[in-house]
């Protein structure tokens, strides 16, 4: 009888995502709630001593597969591997992370578990030992409690909306008994932004220009620097070429749950809210009063952008000093 949460933990180059704690941490919080016992699997190579570091949110047991196939995500190759792992754990449920890698592993496993998947999640609680997803659909108009039948079920979360809560506690570390066959699909060249640079999903907060901003991101980039936050864009800001694809907020681009956004110079599409109308506190800045972005603001500024963010910016500065 399947029984037991399963999450599945995300690194890059030697360091977990901010999402993998908090896939643990809610993971910890959902076997509490059903009585059950949590594991972690954490996949790469020379991951071992890394995942002694996952013991901090309390699992109970850390599963590592550790595989030279496994040093970069691809697809066939962690799908294999998760697949083994849950077969052998027969776990009730498994998290993930709803980033880029978790949204494509968690459908290939789906797919291969004959499972049903909650995407993109943003609650999960317990009734009657059932568990109850909660995601918004509809671009974000709507918030829809899902409830899966059968077992396994697979939830992806979203990233910055689930707590990371310390619980330590004794576990055992395992290797994955596992011999992968060659991937058809090879990584053949990796192309990383500056390590400097904060993850747009994982920063607590982000600045963002729209078409107001007319090209111009300088003052867009001194707040966020100011606030240890990162850059955010519309698609029509992309659209013109003025910021890459990877800063795109939206329907199209990024999801993001930061404890503060910034929307500068962003009329607010629905495809643009239904990117960040999860943040925790909405600022926007915009000259057009009837802007549909100030629905979903909870402090909003009629004005222009070049007079008012570096008003900001010179407050911001003499609190820091």
């Amino acid at each position: 009888m399947a029984q037991g949460v399963f999450v599945i933990c995300e690194q890059q180059d030697g360091a977990f995502r901010k999402i993998t704690c908090e896939a643990v941490s809610e993971g910890r919080r959902l076997a509490d709630g059903l009585n059950t016992d949590l594991t972690a699997l954490v996949l790469g190579e020379g991951v071992v001593e890394m995942a002694k570091e996952l013991e901090k949110y309390g699992p109970d047991k850390i599963i590592v597969a550790n595989e030279s196939l496994l040093a970069d995500y691809t697809t066939e190759a962690y799908a294999n591997a998760c697949t083994h792992a849950i077969k052998t754990q027969d776990p009730m449920v498994i998290v993930t992370g709803a980033s880029s890698q978790g949204k494509d592993l968690s459908a290939r496993l789906a797919a291969r578990l004959d499972a049903g998947l909650a995407m993109d999640c943003i609650s999960i609680r317990v009734e009657s030992d059932e568990l109850i997803y909660t995601r918004p659909m509809f671009g974000g108009k709507i918030l829809a409690d899902v409830n899966l039948m059968g077992n396994p079920q697979i939830v992806a979360i979203r990233s910055n909306v689930m707590s990371i809560a310390e619980s330590p506690r004794a576990c055992s570390i395992d290797l994955l008994d596992i011999q992968l066959d060659a991937s058809r699909t090879t990584v053949i060249d990796k192309k990383v932004e500056s390590g400097d640079k904060v993850e747009l999903t994982e920063a607590d907060v982000i600045v963002s220009g729209g078409r107001g901003t007319s090209g111009n991101y300088s003052v867009i980039e001194e707040l966020a620097a100011l606030l240890n936050g990162a850059v955010g864009a519309s698609r029509s800001a992309v659209d013109e070429g003025w910021r890459p694809h990877s800063d795109q907020v939206g329907q199209t681009g990024k999801v993001v749950s930061p404890n503060l956004y910034v929307a500068c110079g962003i009329s607010g599409a629905i495809q643009h809210l239904a990117g960040m109308s999860t943040s925790k506190n909405i600022v926007a800045i915009n000259k057009d009063s009837e802007a549909p972005i100030f629905s979903k603001a909870d402090f909003g500024v009629v004005g222009d952008l070049f007079e008012i963010v570096p008003e900001i910016i010179s407050e911001v500065k003499k609190i820091k000093e």
